[in-house]
């Protein structure tokens, strides 16, 4: 059958490939999908899936191939033997403060993925605050390199270029992700998060060939996820990885973190903007993140974001929740949680989530 992936350049609570991934094979297209772990600011899929207790990333190529062709959908890191250079690489970019380079993230993406035998591929490149493209000039650059790499080498590639001036959903790290996730793929997520997968997933339809445009694609989406097909793909690919599927029906499972801190707003007003990338550095400093390649991640930290741009605030009500685990660095998060968002008497324009799409 069609073998199509999708691939983030990267944001802060962006855990769409999780919910994403089942939910298409659901739908009939097989999911190989080789992810990354955590850059900068921006989480990564592999240290997500990996807050699930017991679930492994570092399959072996065969085993990769097998999940693919029993499960439908199989989510593994870089190996030694499937792109070794990329991982390399990656490693270094991340210390040597070249996150932002279009052609060495052009080559690390793409490399990843053409190593897959895919026939189709969906590329969702992040514009905004939380993203590595600050400018739409830039994104755009970025899914034109990336779209062109993709036909040359006879992968139907298409990109949506996202929005990042806000965290996607309420949830910040590892394990919180994971609970949101499985909150998507039961029908009752985030708006936000839910319409990126219903988007993304319809465009992964629509280069598989199992539909013939996007809106029909949304629709099998939706189809998918209310059946609890989707949801029973993510506990078999849970299960296939070595993890406890018992999480797609108790979130407890997963690492929690043992205090909480709020943050509360300074005035009254709206949200009227949020420095995305800051609330992504919070989430680091207080272990969710690496600063250095060797770090430890706790899986069980996070924030927890309570109101979306344009929202209004009351003087001192909370905006977001810091749940730790070491009080060390959580005088230095919240300050940076409380510079990340601006209040102020006007609310911003309203902002779609696809600004646009390129090579579809």
């Amino acid at each position: 059958g069609p073998k199509v992936d999708k691939h983030s350049t990267g944001g802060v609570g962006d855990k769409i490939s999780i919910p994403l991934a089942p939910t298409v094979a659901a739908c009939g297209v097989r999911v190989p999908m080789i992810s990354g772990r955590g850059l900068g600011h921006t989480g990564g899929t592999l240290d997500k899936l990996e807050s699930i207790p017991g679930f492994r990333t570092d399959l072996s190529v065969d085993r990769f191939v097998q999940g693919v062709r029993e499960v439908g959908v199989c989510m593994i890191g870089q190996t030694d033997t499937l792109v070794p250079a990329d991982r390399r690489m990656y490693a270094l970019r991340d210390v040597t403060g070249t996150v932002e380079s279009i052609p060495l993230i052009a080559a690390s993406i793409m490399s990843k993925k053409l190593a897959e035998g895919i026939s189709g591929l969906v590329l969702d490149v992040k514009v905004g605050s939380g993203a590595f493209m600050k400018t739409l000039e830039q994104a755009r650059e970025l899914a034109r390199t990336m779209v062109e790499i993709g036909k040359r080498n006879g992968v139907h590639t298409g990109a949506l270029l996202t929005d990042m001036n806000q965290p996607i959903g309420w949830a910040v790290g590892n394990a919180l992700e994971i609970a949101e996730s499985i909150e998507v793929l039961r029908g009752c997520g985030p708006r936000d998060t839910t319409a990126l997968v219903e988007a993304l997933g319809a465009v992964m339809l629509l280069l598989g060939g199992v539909v013939t445009d996007r809106e029909e694609g949304v629709q099998k989406v939706r189809e998918a996820i209310r059946s609890g097909a989707a949801l029973d793909r993510f506990r078999a690919m849970v299960a296939f990885q070595g993890g406890n599927s018992a999480v797609a029906d108790d979130p407890g499972l997963l690492p929690q973190a043992r205090f909480r801190r709020e943050v509360c707003a300074p005035a009254r007003g709206h949200v009227r903007a949020i420095d995305c990338e800051k609330v992504g550095l919070a989430a680091l400093v207080i272990g969710g993140g690496r600063r250095r390649k060797e770090d430890q991640i706790d899986p069980a930290v996070g924030i927890r974001v309570h109101v979306h741009l344009g929202d209004l605030v009351d003087d001192g009500q909370p905006i977001v929740t810091i749940e730790y685990n070491d009080e060390t660095h959580v005088a230095e998060a919240a300050q940076m949680l409380l510079a990340a968002y601006e209040i102020g008497d006007e609310p911003p324009g309203p902002r779609p989530l696809i600004l646009e799409t390129v090579g579809l």
